[in-house]
């Protein structure tokens, strides 16, 4: 069994079980938890200035310990390279899409990932931003593995993967 590092980045398609494993991983392991969601929107789904976006993230990377779940492509590079884990969540787009959908009428309520009034959604935009996700992120991926080698990457493509995960890190 390996032990769970202080800072852990986990980022992947909507719908992939980002947030709910998130919580998960914050419960088991005590590390703090910040979802990105809820600090890139303010009250009903408006984004905030990206300018104090980045404040906020940097405050998160500098602290001794952390889990941030959420993807901000823009900002990718800054938590990774704080990272001592990064965990990607690629499942399959159609599992992503329907469980996307369910969370419109069964979201854990102990998932607190939303800004206020931000109620679940599954707007077009969403659906076309989740469709092209692998595509636009895999560049920077393979960038950012060979710029911080020092970040452990896994890549987690399924429920199988995440067990397998789950039995060495959190047994």
């Amino acid at each position: 069994m390996q032990k769970i590092p202080p800072k852990i980045m986990i980022f992947g398609r909507s719908g992939s079980g980002k947030s709910t494993f998130a919580l998960k991983l914050h419960k088991h392991c005590k590390i703090p938890l910040y979802h990105l969601d809820k600090h890139f929107f303010e009250s009903n789904w408006v984004e905030r200035n990206y300018q104090e976006f980045i404040e906020i993230q940097q405050k998160m990377v500098s602290l001794e310990t952390w889990i941030i779940d959420g993807n901000a492509i823009r900002s990718l590079e800054m938590r990774y390279s704080r990272a001592d884990l990064v965990l990607y969540f690629n499942y399959p787009r159609w599992l992503c899409y329907w469980r996307s959908a369910k969370r419109l009428f069964n979201k854990d309520p102990q998932i607190d990932d939303r800004a206020p009034e931000s109620k679940e959604r599954l707007s077009f935009r969403l659906i076309c931003y989740m469709w092209g996700f692998e595509k636009r992120v895999a560049n920077q991926i393979t960038f950012l593995k060979d710029l911080y080698p020092h970040a452990k990457f896994i890549e987690l493509r399924s429920d199988k993967d995440l067990q397998e995960f789950e039995k060495e890190f959190l047994k």
